[in-house]
């Protein structure tokens, strides 16, 4: 869960929305620290083989289907393949820190 300016943002439900776009094969959706809101949403993504589409383009085609406002990604990032553990779990805690090591804060 993410806490967005108190209120509370569910990754499943940013990721459901992510997974209907056509070039998504992947996703996976966690918080990041900001300044303002204490957390915002970043959804990190695997592509379909083939597929073309910019980060910026698939943010913004999420956040015109998301149901709120609070809801809203900052950013995707599109990665190859996500880090998984020996189970074939998605380790979203090593993408987020990846992504705050990288100079992804907002």
């Amino acid at each position: 869960m993410i806490d967005s300016g108190g209120v509370k943002v569910y990754p499943k439900d940013v990721e459901e929305v992510a997974a209907r776009h056509p070039a998504v094969r992947e996703v996976a959706v966690f918080g990041v620290a900001h300044e303002k809101w204490g957390e915002t949403p970043v959804a990190a993504v695997v592509l379909n083989a083939g597929a073309t589409v910019s980060a910026d383009e698939l943010r913004d085609w999420i956040n015109e289907r998301v149901g709120a406002r609070y809801q809203r990604l900052h950013a995707v990032q599109i990665m190859d393949d996500f880090p998984r553990n020996a189970a074939g779990k998605t380790l979203k805690r090593e993408m987020r820190d990846a992504y705050q090591a990288a100079g992804g804060n907002p």
